[in-house]
C-alpha cells in the first residue's frame, strides 16, 4: 500500500498553522493531489479543503416512522386508569 507521507513541524504560537506529520491513504492523496492541481493550490490547502468539506457533510437522517401492530385489544384512553387496570391485568392490583 502506498501513502503520502506529509512531515511538518509544530509550533507554539497559536497564529501560526498546526503542522505534523499524517499518512494519507492512496485515494485520500490522490483526491488531494488532483484538487491541488485542478485549483493550482498548496497540498496543505487542498488537504484543509478536503476536511473542511467533510466536516460540513451531514449523513442524510432516515425519516422516523410509528411502527405499530394490532394487539386485538382495543383501549379508551379518556379514563387512564381503567386504560391502566385493563392493560396490566388484575394480578397487577
Amino acid at each position: 500500500m502506498s501513502s503520502l507521507m506529509l512531515v511538518s513541524h509544530h509550533h507554539r504560537c497559536e497564529a501560526d498553522p498546526m503542522r505534523t506529520t499524517v499518512r494519507l491513504d492512496p485515494d485520500v492523496a490522490a483526491a488531494a493531489e488532483q484538487l491541488r492541481r485542478e485549483r493550482h493550490i498548496g497540498l496543505g490547502e487542498a488537504i484543509n479543503e478536503l476536511a473542511r468539506a467533510g466536516m460540513r457533510a451531514r449523513p442524510a437522517r432516515a425519516e422516523f416512522r410509528q411502527r405499530t401492530r394490532a394487539m386485538g385489544l382495543r383501549v379508551d384512553a379518556s379514563n387512564v386508569a381503567e386504560a391502566l387496570d385493563l392493560l396490566d391485568g388484575a394480578e397487577a392490583r
